[in-house]
């Protein structure tokens, strides 16, 4: 005999509008709890599908659907199982169908998928070669293209959903294809929303752990990639002209004048930790050097009070510092 649950579940399927509406919202508040999450998961093969299913139909019903699937995706077990039953195949194809309402409901669900290794290959498509890296374009474009300054933005968790797959070999190289030039695309988004701001600067430190293989391709988007990284370290101070003449001229003109602090230590811990990476190659370091950027962490850890922070600066200046001191010696040793 059926469970009171197993009946719930069963009426996800009900032919009868009224009849599902009720149980799609039984089962989303279901999902509110632990204990509800933990019996829902017992019949993880069924609810699943189920909800999965509801993704398409009218908002009434499809937006308690993906917020059920939203927070039962929150287990890693049931992310894992939603990730074999294609669920991120599925989002996909929702969220790019025409007049969708719950759009950031999905984003939400593929931030959580895209935290296994399972749903980053999914949402990069791997194993189909003519249709990788499609669905990676598909949200670059839109995160770029959607407004942060909208009461609702519906594509903010994008940035998290970047920094998921940029922590995968794979998905780093996908971003920094030269022909894609999606990498470049995030490194020029602007915007005043905090967790985008956060998203670009962990996915730019994420890439540069490429730096070693893929620098030329790093420093090809040079023009955008220093003031994206060298802005958020360079403190609160307005510089010197002797400081900025040294700059390329879109540095040079935003350190001239009195600007807005980057007030979250994360993003300057991970601009820094993307500099030290690039510095650690060779011609990484005479890049740095020819944008004045030893200048600006200097002025930078001036201005610097959170610990973690200065120890990024410190990390970053002491490879700096050694190669003046190789510069010195092989001078004094030509003399």
């Amino acid at each position: 005999m059926a469970t009171e649950l197993e009946e719930l579940i069963a009426f996800l399927s009900s032919p009868s509008p009224p009849v599902k509406k009720l149980a799609v919202d039984i089962v989303r508040d279901y999902t509110g709890s632990e204990d509800g999450l933990e019996s829902l998961g017992k019949y993880s093969n069924v609810v699943l599908p189920s909800l999965s299913r509801l993704l398409g139909e009218k908002k009434v019903v499809s937006e308690p659907a993906a917020q059920a699937l939203v927070n039962l995706s929150q287990k890693p077990e049931l992310a894992a199982k939603m990730a074999e039953m294609h669920m991120v195949k599925t989002s996909m194809e929702t969220l790019y169908k025409q007049d969708c309402e719950i759009t950031s409901l999905l984003i939400m669900l593929l931030v959580n998928l895209t935290q296994l290794d399972a749903g980053i290959d999914s949402l990069l498509q791997s194993a189909n070669e003519k249709m990788h890296g499609l669905n990676v374009m598909k949200l670059v474009r839109s995160f770029c293209s959607s407004s942060s300054e909208r009461k609702v933005d519906p594509f903010e968790h994008v940035a998290s959903i970047l920094v998921n797959i940029s922590k995968k070999e794979q998905g780093r190289k996908l971003l920094l294809d030269k022909k894609r030039c999606l990498l470049k695309q995030i490194v020029r988004h602007d915007s005043n929303s905090l967790l985008r701001k956060k998203g670009v600067a962990g996915t730019i430190r994420n890439c540069c752990f490429e730096a070693e293989n893929q620098l030329q391709n790093l420093l090809l988007i040079s023009e955008f990639l220093w003031p994206a990284l060298l802005l958020p370290v360079a403190g609160n101070k307005v510089y010197s002209e002797e400081d900025t003449r040294k700059m390329p001229q879109e540095l040079a003109c935003a350190l001239s004048i009195e600007r807005e602090p980057v007030t979250d230590p994360e993003i300057r811990v991970q601009a820094l930790e993307a500099i030290y990476l690039l510095i650690l190659q060779e011609a990484g370091r005479r890049a740095f050097w020819s944008v004045n950027g030893p200048r600006i962490l200097q002025v930078g850890y001036a201005d610097e009070d959170d610990p973690k922070a200065m120890e990024a600066y410190e990390r970053a200046g002491s490879l700096l510092i050694q190669e003046s001191g190789v510069d010195e010696e092989s001078t004094e040793t030509s003399s």
